[in-house]
């Protein structure tokens, strides 16, 4: 085994020098990201695949018995908890927060087994029925795909970052057939701070990887749309009316996701959450249909006027005649989409929010339609059609924080590009209107709160990947507080520091001892037995927890006006001292390391 790995290990080397010799490093990158791309189109198709195939045997039995609704979706969640579990033994959801989590924490390193685990879980869960959609899954592969093709050639930090923008680009054009929409994600969303000579390898992956997908799959677009309703300037301030309410529709998904997934991690047992969301999950597929899967199929039904075909199969279907019941039953499914989504995820399954965005947002867009053309009793009347891709823009860009990808998306996904101007209008007053409640997207939220998420403020950006661990100075000798005046005169003869942190017996910083503080008294040998270093100690103004992340230990040292403070863990023992000279010399570091092109 080792004479195996030490020959592998030795090809690596060759390989990693015949390159360096014969090919630079900015044309090896657009190679690999040429390969990232084409990798990313052939794994979207097979995902695609397997989901298709397996959909359409679940989707055969449930016609004959809707009971199944309650069955097939709890058990598509179980087969994923298992494989997890069992097989792949770590946590893959939340799959662009995971991404951006290695891209600020983990020096852009993703665990080899990403490159396949979310893809397997994913389509175990969305083709029983899981209320989730498969491009985050797709998204983190891309990107571990990208950190793992660096780690393999052994690139630098920065190239690393780049390759996993090229995998979650190509990830997209690959599975949504939209290589504009890849290349504005990974700026929007990822928060990567690229150069122009960074943008050419995006654009090679992204586009690399639609092409392949038209090859595969043919030109048809996701969602079945053609123009046949103009839309009027008249009409500007119903658009940013529909922008506000889709704004505060991202608010309610966004925020009550978050509070479910907060109660979900409350439980202790893995099986009472798999319960709980088996439950509530074949629940509301049971009563709302519309719920089973990702969605797009409803979506695309909305687009074809003939909406009373989704209450089939539910306890509502024989009112779809009623113009009100019709009505609660697709704003029920609204408010419901987020907690199938999140049952889906808790109980096991492994989903991301692209899909139940983009349904909830079609739905929401002739919601507001149905209701305009019912009160202007035909006055007013504005194209479902139109205003249902005007819904998916809008909560695309309030839950994401990302208007430009939810423009670019959805003139991809269904070819209305004579809607530019309704989908940009839309999409930045959702964006303005959730930005008022919250200043992060629910990917980045929890790594806000830690102070862990990158963002294009570079001096910031260099903070969040600055690890305090590579700037603690543990040269400073410690002292206790029983010790005498002679004995830390001892101490101060062989240190080359001027300060000296007091410890007690359970490593609990206790004081410090300045230099300056006892350099009149040091001098006198009748005083060493007198005084202990208790008596001589302070007290330290501030101190640093080893879990603070380096914005806020920067904000500590300009408040304070302090050039070197102690560190500590959460329990407060003793770690060592942080310096702004050592914060300094590493920011220096990690900016030349990291920022692309500077």
């Amino acid at each position: 085994m080792n004479a195996r790995l030490f020959d592998r290990r030795k090809l690596q080397d060759q390989v990693i020098l015949w390159r360096e010799k014969h090919i630079s490093e900015r044309y090896f990158i657009l190679l690999l990201s040429l390969s990232i791309g084409v990798t990313m189109a052939l794994l979207a198709a097979l995902l695609k695949f397997i989901i298709h195939h397996i959909e359409g045997f679940v989707l055969m039995h449930i016609e004959q018995r809707s009971y199944l609704y309650l069955v097939f979706p709890a058990l598509g969640i179980l087969l994923s908890l298992l494989f997890v579990r069992y097989i792949v033994r770590d946590d893959i959801s939340h799959g662009v927060t995971k991404v951006l989590s290695s891209i600020s924490q983990r020096k852009s390193r993703i665990k080899p087994h990403n490159t396949w685990s979310s893809l397997l879980a994913s389509a175990l869960t969305i083709s029983f029925g899981g209320s989730v959609g498969a491009e985050s899954p797709i998204v983190l592969t891309g990107a571990a795909i990208g950190s793992n093709f660096g780690r393999l050639f052994r690139l630098e930090q920065r190239n690393l970052m780049l390759l996993i923008g090229c995998g979650v680009a190509g990830a997209l054009g690959g599975i949504f057939k939209a290589p504009i929409t890849g290349l504005v994600f990974v700026i929007e969303v990822l928060l990567l701070d690229l150069t122009m000579a960074s943008v050419l390898p995006l654009l090679v992956s992204s586009v690399s990887a639609a092409a392949v997908a038209y090859v595969l799959s043919g030109k048809e677009n996701l969602f079945l749309f053609i123009q046949t309703d103009p839309y009027y300037i008249e009409r500007i301030p119903l658009m940013i009316l529909l922008g506000i309410v889709c704004g505060l529709i991202s608010l309610y998904f966004s925020k009550t996701m978050f509070r479910i997934e907060g109660e979900f991690r409350k439980l202790k047992s893995q099986r009472t959450r798999y319960l709980i969301s088996a439950a509530i999950l074949s629940l509301l597929i049971f009563l709302f249909p519309p719920l089973y899967g990702e969605g797009y199929d409803s979506v695309n039904i909305l687009l074809d006027g003939q909406y009373t075909q989704l209450l089939d199969g539910s306890i509502f279907e024989a009112f779809s005649s009623s113009y009100w019941v019709v009505f609660a039953f697709f704003l029920l499914t609204v408010l419901f989409k987020v907690f199938a989504s999140v049952a889906t995820n808790s109980g096991g399954g492994c989903g991301g929010l692209f899909a139940p965005t983009l349904f909830v947002g079609g739905l929401t867009g002739f919601l507001f339609s149905y209701l305009v053309n019912y009160f202007s009793s035909m006055r007013v009347f504005i194209s479902p059609k139109n205003y249902i891709l005007l819904g998916m823009a809008g909560l695309m860009a309030g839950v994401m924080h990302a208007p430009l990808t939810g423009v670019f998306l959805i003139a991809e996904l269904s070819g209305g590009y004579n809607l530019f101007l309704p989908l940009m209008l839309v999409s930045l007053t959702s964006f303005a209107t959730i930005r008022i409640f919250m200043p992060h997207s629910i990917y980045s939220l929890r790594l806000a709160e830690q102070g862990k998420l990158l963002t294009h403020k570079k001096d910031t950006a260099v903070l969040t990947l600055m690890n305090l661990e590579n700037v603690l100075e543990h040269d400073f000798e410690v002292v206790h507080p029983e010790m005498t005046l002679g004995e830390m005169v001892k101490v101060i003869s062989v240190s080359h520091r001027n300060s000296f942190p007091v410890v007690n017996a359970s490593g609990i910083l206790v004081g410090i001892v300045e230099l300056d503080n006892v350099r009149n008294i040091m001098f006198r040998p009748e005083l060493y037995e007198r005084y202990q270093v208790r008596r001589i100690m302070v007290a330290p103004e501030v101190k640093i927890q080893s879990s603070m992340p380096m914005t806020e230990v920067m904000r500590l040292f300009d408040e304070t006006k302090e050039w070197k403070m102690p560190v500590v863990d959460d329990e407060g023992r003793y770690l060592g001292f942080i310096s702004k000279s050592a914060i300094f010399n590493n920011y220096r570091e990690v900016l030349n390391a990291t920022f692309i092109g500077d």
